[in-house]
């Protein structure tokens, strides 16, 4: 569904509702993971060490993953749009022992000292929440330092696209139900649950998404003057999707091996020179 609400109404339901979201998160299974779960090989690859090194983590959320930066001795900063998650990300970093500074404030607010950063980190599932990623890409590229790196793990457009469709036999099959490109605006969704295990939402529901293609993405970052220096695609995902998904070796979940392999997750590596 579309809606005729300007962008900065469209922000703020998002707040409002990952404020409601943030309790059940907390509770839930999906998150009681070891921080470390959360990474695939491939993104310590391409980020190196990163002991020592200044890193900010946008679109935090309770910092779940957050906290395996600072473990590894990484100087981190968060930001988060919701003041509920950031109060609960600085109580599991206490419970981590480590020492993480959080900022509340929308990316597109957020004030940053520029070429301060020597990583910029944004993953799983942040991307679908901003509605200009030419004006987020140009804040990242003022953050860094010479020699920075941006790191983006998202989930793949394809996936968001994707949806499944019952068959006659009671199974299911995945069809192209929603947008792969952007260009059509935001798209209002209201659901009374949220996607980990856990009750349903007690207060705001409504939420905006924006649809995000790979070429966007990787047109922003190399038109902000970044060089993009890798892009990944991969089948597996953090968590199971959809119901025929099975688990893989490292604990990762994919669909079934005599299925197409597509793309459902994909990383992107960007220096500023």
């Amino acid at each position: 569904m579309r809606d005729h609400m300007d962008v900065g109404q469209m922000m703020r339901a998002n707040e409002q509702n990952w404020d409601t979201r943030t309790p059940v998160h907390v509770a839930s299974a999906f998150y009681a993971q070891d921080p470390s779960y959360w990474f695939s090989p491939y993104e310590w690859d391409d980020l190196g060490d990163v002991d020592g090194r200044s890193l900010l983590h946008l679109q935090c959320h309770i910092g779940a993953d957050t906290v395996e930066f600072a473990r590894r001795g990484a100087h981190v900063t968060g930001v988060d749009i919701s003041a509920s998650s950031l109060e609960q990300a600085r109580r599991i970093a206490s419970g981590h022992g480590v020492d993480i500074s959080y900022v509340h404030a929308n990316v597109y607010d957020v004030e940053l000292p520029s070429s301060s950063f020597d990583i910029v980190y944004t993953a799983k599932g942040s991307l679908c929440y901003l509605p200009d990623l030419p004006r987020w890409a140009s804040l990242i590229q003022s953050w860094l330092k010479p020699g920075g790196v941006l790191y983006v793990a998202e989930f793949h457009p394809l996936l968001n696209a994707f949806g499944p469709a019952p068959k006659p036999d009671q199974s299911e099959e995945l069809l192209v139900r929603h947008d792969y490109l952007e260009g059509r605006g935001a798209q209002r969704k209201d659901s009374g649950h949220t996607y980990t295990d856990g009750p349903a939402l007690s207060g705001a529901t409504v939420s905006y998404e924006w649809a995000h293609g790979l070429g966007e993405v990787i047109t922003a970052v190399a038109s902000a003057g970044l060089r993009v220096t890798t892009v990944r695609e991969s089948s597996e995902l953090p968590w199971p999707r959809w119901s025929r998904m099975v688990r893989n070796e490292r604990g990762w979940w994919e669909l079934p091996a005599d299925e197409p392999r597509v793309p459902l997750f994909y990383a992107l590596r960007a220096v500023k020179d």
